[in-house]
């Protein structure tokens, strides 16, 4: 497994997703080993790994340096055609250590997680005759369709909408040179096989491990609403924005002593000034428990406008039994019933309505917290979504075999 971030501590989706799909797949009986960028995002290395983990898996980290820099910004836009998100994860050490991985070890698959692994294709196609497979977190281009769309500032909209068609094109550079695809939901499926994705794959959601969770606590904060994600991540600014700006002044003019509380890592300080200024707002930061900061609360609400691929932090809430009240945007990837397992709104309206109405209704949180967790606990189990997959993949070692075998 090749990822573009440690994966622990799992303080984000990305990092939820890699470390639970590893944990799975070895539990499952695969010999594991993962290869991951250590950032200045992501600092962590093979050292910050429990022992219970390193167990189960082999863990090797190499540094990447992928700060941001308007020089290599503007050097990029002018001499490159990778698109600059892409770039700063291209790594020589990074590519040596690959590179040794390969040569010293025999594997049957090399699992690229998520697109910004495609730089290194070469070298794995150079040293490895196995299959190559894709998973896809999301769809990377649509992000930035997406945040393009909703940008007042003309320049931020153009540059967007250029690094849109840059990573578009990675995406279907990297489709045309895997073996298999493994996409987050069935909706990614049908935009990857859009971009010319015709090969095999197998729609693999990220499960929660059973085994963490908790029991529904029904001693919640009265009157709380919440939000739980990373503040330095564009579309979770924006969407956060819009929610206070037009949904939250609707919810305390029905319900003047709720509060809504924003958790999350790496807010800026000009981000937590703006934040206080909004009326009965509690700025959290980054907190230790996303677990207990969760059940503590009400209400989870996710005011995504762009974005793509599956929401982790849905799938954690879920599990935890809480009432959510999401964005259809939010909400993709999780094959959920609306008003049964959390509620959708898309519109200011809509979506202050439907908090104002959980707020006063207690039974109306326990009730779809309940379902939440149900289907979590019958769809997204992460052990028997890795054993599937690995099913997968013995059949298709199988059906490899069993044609090298007819042809000789």
């Amino acid at each position: 497994m090749l990822a573009n971030k440690v994966p622990f501590p799992p303080k984000d989706g990305g990092a939820f997703a890699t470390l639970n799909m590893a944990l799975g797949l070895a539990e499952s009986g695969a010999e594991v080993t993962l290869l991951a960028m250590s950032t200045p995002k992501h600092p962590s290395n093979e050292k910050d790994f429990p022992e219970s983990i390193l167990k189960q898996i082999k863990v090797h980290t190499v540094f990447v340096n992928t700060e941001l820099s308007p020089f290599k910004a503007l050097h990029n836009l002018i001499f490159s055609k990778h698109a600059y998100n892409a770039q700063r994860f291209i790594s020589k050490q990074f590519g040596k250590t690959l590179e040794t991985l390969l040569v010293q070890n025999s594997y049957d698959i090399v699992q690229l997680e998520g697109l910004y692994i495609y730089p290194y294709l070469d070298i794995i196609r150079k040293h490895f005759s196995g299959k190559i497979v894709l998973r896809a977190h999301n769809v990377e281009h649509e992000i930035w369709q997406r945040n393009a769309s909703i940008q007042s500032n003309r320049f931020k909209r153009w540059y967007f909408n250029h690094l849109a068609h840059r990573v578009k094109n990675a995406e279907v550079n990297l489709l045309k040179g895997i073996d298999l695809l493994i996409p987050i939901s069935l909706r990614d499926q049908q935009m990857l096989e859009q971009l010319g994705y015709s090969g095999q794959s197998f729609t693999s959601p990220t499960g929660y491990c059973l085994s963490n969770r908790r029991e529904m606590d029904e001693n919640f904060e009265p009157l709380s609403v919440f939000h739980l994600g990373g503040l330095d991540w564009i579309p979770n600014q924006e969407g956060l924005f819009w929610f206070l700006d037009n949904c939250w002044p609707h919810v305390l003019t029905s319900v003047p002593d709720a509060k809504f509380y924003i958790a999350g890592r790496n807010a800026t300080q000009s981000f937590i000034k703006k934040i206080n200024d909004y009326q009965n707002t509690v700025f959290v930061g980054e907190v230790e428990d996303s677990g207990e900061f969760m059940r503590s609360k009400s209400v989870m609400v996710v005011p995504l406008l762009s974005g793509s691929g599956m929401r982790i932090k849905i799938v954690e809430g879920m599990a935890l039994g809480k009432a959510i009240v999401s964005t259809s945007i939010g909400a993709e990837g999780i094959d959920i019933e609306n008003e049964k397992h959390l509620i959708i709104a898309d519109t200011p309206y809509l979506m202050a309505k439907s908090i104002v109405k959980l707020l006063i209704n207690k039974k109306e949180i326990l009730r779809i917290g309940a379902n939440a967790q149900v289907f979590v606990n019958q769809n997204l189990d992460n052990t028997t979504l890795t054993q599937n997959l690995i099913d997968f993949f013995k059949q298709i070692q199988n059906e490899s075999n069993s044609l090298i075998s007819r042809q000789i």
